[in-house]
């Protein structure tokens, strides 16, 4: 019986899934989820304590789409995979992307186990160990802030609104943008971007490799 409930759970996860990225993970609620499956909402109480729980659950099973790159690549390939996976998943679920950041995920037994490819790969790369947990969060931060800002619309919604805001400033108002001019208003490529600004981390992982060689 014990085996049967548990069985429901992976269900249960993905009519989440679906529903959050259908309308958005505001639209997720136990009496939603629980009319989507047929089932009561005291029902999915025997599987998840609240919605949070649920969430959580959600954030799990983003985790484990994630790829694992092989032992068997250089750390610094390594750690670009590990990157442009957390990014893709990110994209391919933009409504979800947020709870792979929450509390609630990085408490997951699962966040341990993605948290120590990167150790594993930095370690393997030659950074001291002292420098390991703070150039991890450094490269995780940079994709979380990344990848939110695209898939929450950040960053298109400032280049939309920056031309004509700009305009109502004097150009000693907004130095700064001023000596900028043209530059901030063609089009960005975010790909590139993304790897340029990736490989500009990864030129620091090389350099405190390098300082205890």
């Amino acid at each position: 019986m014990r085996k049967l409930k548990a069985a429901r759970r992976p269900e249960i996860v993905g009519a989440a899934v679906e529903l959050a990225g259908e309308r958005g993970p505001a639209a997720v609620s136990m009496r939603a989820v629980a009319a989507r499956l047929g089932l009561t909402p005291m029902a999915l109480y025997g599987y998840f304590r609240s919605k949070d729980d649920l969430l959580d659950a959600v954030a799990c099973h983003l985790m484990g789409l994630l790829p694992e790159p092989g032992a068997d690549l250089p750390p610094l390939e390594r750690l670009r995979r590990l990157a442009g996976g957390l990014r893709t998943v990110a994209r391919a679920h933009p409504a979800l992307a947020g709870l792979l950041f929450t509390t609630g995920a990085a408490a997951a037994d699962e966040a341990l186990v993605i948290t120590d490819r990167w150790y594993a790969a930095l370690l393997d790369a030659g950074v001291p160990a002292a420098d390991v947990p703070r150039l991890e969060r450094l490269l995780t931060t940079f994709v979380a802030g990344f990848v939110l800002s695209e898939v929450e619309g950040r960053f298109a919604a400032a280049r939309r609104a920056a031309r004509s805001r700009r305009a109502r400033f004097a150009p000693a108002d907004l130095p700064g943008h001023h000596r900028l001019g043209d530059r901030l208003d063609p089009d960005v490529a975010w790909d590139t971007e993304f790897d340029e600004d990736l490989a500009a981390l990864l030129g620091l992982v090389e350099a405190a490799a390098l300082r205890d060689s």
